[in-house]
């Protein structure tokens, strides 16, 4: 196997890509001898130099190469590379000190630049992802930083896509991995976090208080209307009530003043029976005057009882001329208006 200093930092086909050495310090990489003919594995690219001046790039496959004169002299594997980014210092733009390490992803797009352009890919694409990640750290926030990521991460791919176009080399995506505040900034961050959760907690007991109240107060309106709408249908209830049993007394009074009167006028002795039934009230009334009163009204013949029943009974027999005389009075005018001919 020949080594040559112009292989530095790149991979030897016979490990797959495997970098064992620290980034920082490129190292020597062995490199296939020519043996005139020569097999490429798939998915790496070999740079021949011919008498120290590049001859040819070398695809997958059967190569075969001219003894003393052809040189393999990089060996370019064009598969995606994953590299890890130490641990380093930020200061963000409110001056904060973050710890923070990352993942970066990149492939060789163009063997013959990624050989020639630059002394070692691998190296500078890392070191150029550190210093990017610094400059955009520095534009952002410690709540910016924690918060958008993604974007932190877009806008570092970009900035390396935009260095290593010249090196042959695309980066894929970039991955921060962790991001280490100092411990009192933790402090402050779970300080401010309780701090919040215990202002929603007491925003949301608030709200609820309120909501309760809202609704007992609620609840006691909606039931003071029921009861006074009950009150209302029972108050009219009973005003029916009391009306519809007004009627109907009335009514049971005036059928029997009417079988009375018919009683009084179909009987010979019925205006005697009356007068009897008025005297009897008369004396019955004038019996309770003095239980169901202090103040005792006393007529002037109240010794006289026979007195008192010829009085009620001249008072009876008044009643009775007066409705006698305005029915004589009202039966002619019911015959006048008599249609003639009709029987009287």
């Amino acid at each position: 196997m020949a080594t040559s200093s112009q292989g530095l930092g790149f991979r030897n086909s016979s490990n797959g890509g495997a970098r064992g050495s620290q980034l920082g310090q490129p190292t020597r990489r062995r490199l296939p001898s020519n043996t005139i003919v020569k097999f490429v594995p798939q998915q790496e690219a070999w740079v021949v130099e011919r008498m120290g001046r590049f001859s040819r790039i070398l695809d997958p496959g059967l190569a075969i190469l001219v003894p003393f004169l052809d040189r393999i002299a990089y060996t370019q594997s064009l598969k995606e590379v994953a590299v890890e980014i130490p641990t380093q210092s930020a200061i963000t733009q409110d001056n904060v000190t973050l710890e923070l390490d990352g993942v970066l992803y990149y492939r060789v797009m163009d063997p013959y630049k990624a050989s020639y352009g630059v002394a070692d890919a691998e190296f500078s694409v890392a070191q150029l992802a550190q210093t990017t990640m610094r400059a955009e750290i520095g534009q952002m926030t410690l709540d910016t930083t924690l918060a958008e990521r993604n974007t932190l991460n877009h806008n570092i791919v970009n900035a390396i896509n935009a260095a290593s176009e010249s090196w042959g080399i695309a980066c894929l995506r970039y991955e921060i991995r962790d991001i280490h505040p100092p411990s009192k900034v933790v402090e402050a961050m779970h300080s401010q976090v309780s701090a919040e959760r215990s202002k929603r907690a007491q925003i949301l007991e608030s709200e609820g208080a309120r909501q309760a109240a809202i609704n007992v107060a609620e609840g006691s309106k909606q039931a003071q209307i029921l009861a006074s709408e009950a009150e209302k249908a029972q108050q009219i209830n009973l005003a029916l009530g009391e009306a519809e049993a007004i009627r109907q007394t009335a009514l049971a009074e005036a059928e029997a003043i009417s079988r009375v009167a018919k009683a009084i006028r179909g009987s010979d002795g019925g205006e005697m029976a009356a007068g009897l039934h008025v005297a009897q009230q008369y004396v019955e009334a004038f019996g309770k005057i003095a239980k169901e009163s202090n103040t005792i009204v006393v007529p002037a013949s109240a010794n006289d009882i026979s007195g008192m029943v010829a009085q009620a009974l001249t008072v009876f027999s008044s009643v009775t001329d007066n409705q006698k005389r305005q029915s004589a009075k009202s039966k002619p005018a019911l015959v006048e208006a008599a249609p003639k001919g009709s029987p009287s």
